[in-house]
């Protein structure tokens, strides 16, 4: 069942070696991800559908949409992008509700490599950091020169978060080598920057492809798992977010290291984000119920965090046009 751990004895033993003997080979590698417990896709959508129903109450409900908005990338990913929109959501990224100092800032602004300059200089010290896609988002198809000059100036460009997708055909195709390799060398690339890596669940067919996937990129170094480009549907879900969480918290068990994840695209009200909330905490652990472990991808969900957070303040809502559009 996906509610027990399911780090095995080939995943302790890896972790005692830094998995150089799971790494050194392809059949090394796929021998490691296919012996990974199968999920039990009705068990796994039934204990997330769980979840999804618990309720809490008003005083953790404030705590909740506090720490929500905290955790947004307030994401911009459109061609039509221009370096005022930019900075718009940087401001707004900094001072959410410009009428109320107490409201929280968000985790980070997420914006193309060539918008990342113009975050960085309006965010200035404020503390929120820049994220940038790249290694040729959202598709991932180009060569892994072009990927890693991607990354390359993105960070020099002041990116402190890259959010890099992985081949989705080389994964499919079992070449996986490939795909930890590319991982490894981009987190070469992004120097201090963190390193997100974005499985884009959507197209990875099964909930056994996302545990080896999220495998995968753990052992490869990326400091958080990211379930979507949000281009792609369906983007993130409860049940695969709920697979990636419990692969963290067995990579800890197995490895003492822990690694964020980051749920994007469709997640649009406070009620959905409370779910995913709770269900970190029932899944993974109180520890990833920070901004530094567990993150939203999104652009409409802080409007209805602030809508919440008035409501909550004021006693009445305030209209959806209150709140500026990203």
């Amino acid at each position: 069942m996906t509610t027990t751990p399911t780090t095995t004895a080939s995943a302790s033993s890896a972790a005692g070696n830094s998995f150089s003997d799971v790494t050194s080979s392809e059949s090394a590698l796929r021998r490691f991800l296919h012996g990974l417990p199968g999920v039990d896709q009705v068990g796994a959508e039934a204990r997330a559908a769980s979840l999804g129903t618990r309720s809490i109450k008003t005083t953790a409900k404030d705590y909740a949409i506090d720490l929500a908005i905290r955790m947004v990338d307030l994401t911009t990913l459109e061609g039509q992008d221009t370096h005022g929109k930019v900075r718009a959501l940087a401001n707004k990224a900094m001072r959410p509700d410009p009428a109320d100092p107490t409201c929280p800032q968000t985790a980070a602004v997420c914006v193309y490599p060539d918008m990342v300059a113009v975050a960085k200089e309006t965010l200035g010290t404020s503390g929120v950091n820049v994220a940038a896609v790249a290694t040729a988002f959202p598709s991932g198809r180009a060569a892994l020169d072009i990927k890693l000059a991607d990354t390359r100036d993105a960070v020099e460009a002041g990116a402190d978060e890259i959010d890099m997708v992985i081949d989705r055909g080389a994964f499919l195709s079992g070449r996986y080598l490939e795909v930890y390799d590319e991982i490894v060398a981009v987190k070469e690339a992004c120097g201090p920057a963190h390193l997100k890596v974005i499985f884009e669940t959507g197209e990875l067919q099964t909930y056994d492809n996302v545990r080896r996937a999220s495998w995968l990129a753990m052992m490869a170094g990326g400091h958080f798992i990211k379930t979507s480009t949000g281009k792609v549907q369906p983007a993130a879900t409860l049940p695969v977010t709920m697979i990636m969480l419990e692969a963290v918290r067995d990579f800890r068990e197995a490895t003492g290291q822990m690694i964020g994840v980051k749920p994007a695209g469709g997640i649009r009200t406070s009620k959905d984000a409370i779910k995913y909330l709770v269900m970190v905490n029932e899944v993974a652990g109180p520890d990833w119920l920070d901004p530094d472990w567990f993150r939203f991808g999104a652009s409409t969900l802080l409007n209805d965090l602030l809508m919440q957070r008035t409501k909550m303040t004021t006693g009445r809502y305030s209209g959806p046009d209150y709140f500026t559009l990203d």
